[in-house]
């Protein structure tokens, strides 16, 4: 999700796309308008965002290549605290849901796992994510996503989810089909970083898709 659904223009007074192993989700309230469960995974947690986020998400997601291939995130503190205040409220409403990446020792987030509707009662949603550099390539990114994936087809509802990346996002295209995404189309000047546009791919994952791929790889697990 390349394109961030908080505007920060546009909150006066008061997102971003980086990937997915197979652990139990550990679920601590199934009406996610009220609150975001807590989902478990190996050496890391995804919770709900809190106002203590917000310097470490600065440090976190403003760097040049992490930010690269995403809109402009906040550049203050208070920034990222009206982005959380925000995601909170669009989750009540029922519209947005964004997780916070904790590692096991650390109390606050090193990234984010993000869903926003398309359509009336969340049947079609696009998802994105962003992670602190440092944690690239630990696994975290794949067993997060795949634990989101989880959520959004199990406890939210969604039928269809949706991904864009930049072309030359050599790393997010690649978990893209990793995950089991298809590529469906690309996207013509369709994304404006730095005063430029940026062909995208749009990469879909039905329900069905995720359900049958996840029972592989349960059933390889199992095996070996």
């Amino acid at each position: 999700m390349e394109k961030m659904p908080f505007q920060p223009e546009q909150e006066r007074t008061t997102t971003m796309v980086g990937v997915f192993s197979t652990t139990t989700t550990t679920v601590t309230t199934s009406d996610w308008k009220a609150g975001l469960p807590v989902l478990t995974g190996a050496g890391f947690t995804l919770r709900e965002l809190r106002l203590e986020d917000a310097a470490s998400l600065l440090a976190m997601l403003t760097t040049e290549e992490v930010s690269r291939f995403i809109s402009p995130p906040p550049t203050t503190v208070e920034g990222f605290e009206r982005f959380i205040t925000w995601a909170n409220r669009e989750r009540q409403a029922g519209n947005y849901a964004c997780f916070a990446v904790v590692p096991t020792g650390m109390s606050v987030a090193v990234g984010i796992f993000q869903l926003r509707s398309l359509e009336q009662g969340f049947g079609t949603a696009e998802w994105g994510f962003a992670l602190g550099s440092q944690f690239w390539g630990t696994g975290v990114f794949i067993e997060g996503a795949r634990l989101v994936l989880d959520f959004a087809f199990d406890c939210v509802g969604a039928r269809r989810l949706e991904a864009r990346a930049c072309v030359a996002n050599g790393r997010g295209n690649g978990a893209l089909s990793k995950l089991g995404a298809v590529k469906e189309a690309v996207l013509r000047r369709s994304f404006q970083r730095h005063g430029q546009y940026h062909d995208q791919v749009l990469w879909g994952i039905l329900a069905e898709d995720w359900r049958l791929q996840r029972r592989s790889l349960q059933f390889a697990t199992v095996v070996h």
